[in-house]
């Protein structure tokens, strides 16, 4: 039973920590290609296959032939970062958080 609960507890702690990677990605992820995805016109199932769109929630494509992306709330993901923030009790993880979503920024800029 002892080894049962350690290895749900450690499950639940694996996919909260995702979660929150997840809500880093949200909101601190480039949008890049996303726009690719809209301007290009002829886009190869491999070049699909290699695109970050992990920041769409929605796409459409209406009758007249453009295309409709819906993004997450990048906000609400922030607020969901703070959240457990100051469930753990201080700011450091969030500040980190932010840190690390500059360093990305930062980088694909380069």
């Amino acid at each position: 039973m002892e080894e049962i609960t350690r290895l749900l507890s450690a499950k639940s702690k694996l996919l909260k920590n995702l979660a929150l990677l997840g809500y880093q990605h949200l909101a601190f992820g480039s949008i890049s290609d996303c726009i690719s995805l809209i301007t290009e016109e002829n886009i190869s199932e491999e070049r699909l296959g290699q695109m970050d769109l992990f920041m769409i929630s929605e796409i459409k494509k209406p009758k007249d032939g453009a295309m409709e992306i819906k993004f997450f709330d990048r906000l609400k993901a922030l607020e969901k970062l703070g959240a457990e923030t100051e469930e753990r009790g201080g700011a450091v993880p969030f500040y980190e958080a932010l840190e690390k979503g500059a360093m990305a920024l930062t980088k694909r800029d380069e």
